[in-house]
């Protein structure tokens, strides 16, 4: 079958050659590439933002390669990214088909990689409604509780302080999906099998981790023959019961017009007749909403601890706002929101310096195009290259590459520039952006606000007392996230009175109805 496989790719890249020259028309330009492999030897998936920018530094905004026969395109540039992947949404919003980690193991109903048509754009609708603005302002207590306990938890336990940041995340995104009660830790039976699953999905969607998504041909193999197709099927099978007993669960609760807490599976319950969306597909909606949120701003949060030990500054500034706004003797709180500009901008510099995916998620063109004189092919993959596009020197000035939340303020009024602009392109393009962008800002926005206002955070120190400051080019990728690598940070109580409070904080969040719901 592989021998057949490679015939067909060879086929196809010669019919697609001839096509090209026929309607002379050039591809983009990039690097050349062997017959048939075309540059599939030295294109290394791991990290590959650091190599597609080297590509855009010698090739341009739009970069060409062949990958097997596949046709990618690189995009480097957020004017080009705009075009295409904006103005040209139509066309551009598509995913290339992954067989085991888009189809087999969550039957086509995992949003981030279900292909563009009529059920993806139901579980969109379905997802704008519940994450709307107006609706995710209901969930700030939850926000606010959750991190009050993850600062207090990182103050008193710096050594473990990436796991009292991943708990907060990951109880915030499950309280508010699920309404279930705060996570005591991160052993819960659900949260184990729903981490799991996004382990499973990361690990299958990642490009070469099964021989079929280069070579569909391997898909007619029988089930008996092929084990990856055994074990996608079943682990579908249990990761879809557990997601409809959770969604069922609420939407009984709903139907029968029962009181309930808010939370996204009342809200696509509630709406689900009107969305034309089943059981099921709103199951797996759910589901897959904890498997884009909980990591990814868990690892952001970790990225600003990065930055604030390399880049002390903006500790002071932003302590000098807090102090004038929100003062000694209280917590920041998201009424504050509009009143911090600064933290806002460290929010919006966190994810420009270090965005999460640096390579986003891939789009696919539906039909051939042409851009700029260059011939894009029906069914290219387009991988807008976010880690270049947040240093463009052109946008951020030649000091992009150096934390500087004050790129994003007005030098003359000291507020966020424009409100309506992320001030960095992490959270994705056009149809196909992040529809939990307004969640996640408001989570790393009273995240930020209460590290910095109760305690200094300075670099560690090891085993001899000497202090150690992290390279600062370090990452650590697990599946599509990059994260920093271990280091060791020290977090102190910025002045007398800051533990006494936040302790208080604490308790008051301990003692609340949500907390004790959890230990009933």
């Amino acid at each position: 079958m592989t021998a057949i496989a490679l015939f067909v790719v060879f086929i196809l890249i010669f019919l697609t050659t001839r096509l090209i020259r026929r309607r002379g028309i050039r591809l983009p330009p990039g690097p050349p590439g062997l017959p048939i492999v075309g540059n599939a030897l030295h294109f290394n998936p791991v990290k590959a933002w650091h190599l597609c920018d080297q590509y855009g530094k010698k090739y341009g905004p739009i970069v060409y390669l062949s990958l097997l026969g596949q046709s990618v395109v690189i995009i480097n540039s957020k004017r080009v990214a705009n075009d295409l992947l904006v103005r040209r949404a139509a066309n551009y919003s598509d995913r290339p088909r992954m067989i085991v980690g888009g189809e087999y193991l969550t039957g086509g109903m995992n949003m981030i990689v279900a292909r563009y048509g009529g059920l993806w754009r139901k579980m969109r609708r379905s997802s704008q409604i519940a994450l709307s603005p107006k609706i995710i302002s209901q969930y700030h207590p939850l926000q606010n509780d959750e991190m009050i306990m993850m600062t207090y938890g990182i103050l008193h336990d710096s050594e473990r302080w990436t796991g009292h940041i991943l708990r907060a995340t990951s109880s915030i995104v499950l309280s508010m999906v699920y309404d279930i009660p705060p996570l005591r830790s991160l052993n819960d039976s659900f949260v184990t099998q729903a981490n799991d699953f996004v382990k499973r999905v990361s690990s299958a969607s990642f490009p070469g981790a099964y021989l079929v998504d280069s070579f569909p041909v391997l898909d007619y193999a029988p089930v008996w023959v092929a084990k990856w197709k055994r074990e996608a099927l079943k682990d579908f099978k249990h990761f879809s019961a557990l997601f409809e007993e959770k969604f069922w669960a609420i939407k009984q609760r709903v139907t029968k017009g029962e009181e309930h807490r808010p939370s996204f599976c009342a809200t696509v319950a509630e709406t689900q007749d009107k969305m034309a969306i089943s059981d099921v597909e709103s199951a797996w909606l759910a589901g897959t909403l904890y498997q884009a949120g909980h990591d990814t701003t868990h690892s952001t949060i970790a990225w600003f601890i990065f930055a604030a030990v390399h880049f002390p500054e903006i500790q002071v500034k932003a302590q000098q706002e807090l102090d004038k706004v929100v003062g000694r003797s209280r917590l920041p709180s998201f009424a504050d929101f509009k009143h911090l500009p600064y933290i806002l901008a460290i929010v919006k510099e966190t994810l420009r310096w270090r965005p999460v995916a640096p390579l986003g998620v891939v789009h696919s063109s539906i039909e051939d195009d042409v851009y700029e004189g260059y011939f894009i092919p029906r069914g290219t993959l387009c991988m807008p290259n976010i880690w270049s596009m947040n240093r463009d020197p052109e946008v951020y000035g030649l000091d992009a590459n150096t934390f500087r939340p004050e790129r994003h303020l007005d030098p003359s009024t000291g507020d966020i520039k424009d409100p309506s602009d992320e001030g960095h392109v992490s959270y994705g393009f056009g149809y196909r952006d992040c529809v939990g962008r307004h969640l996640a800002n408001d989570s790393l926005f009273i995240a930020i606000a209460m590290i910095i206002w109760s305690m200094k955070i300075e670099p560690g120190r090891n085993e001899n007392d000497d202090v150690v400051v992290p390279d600062i080019n370090a990452e650590e990728m697990d599946g599509f996230i990059v994260r920093p690598p271990p280091f060791k940070v020290s977090l102190t109580p910025r002045f007398p009175e800051a533990d006494a409070i936040l302790q208080q904080a604490r308790d008051d969040v301990m003692n609340g109805e949500a907390y004790r719901r959890g230990s009933d």
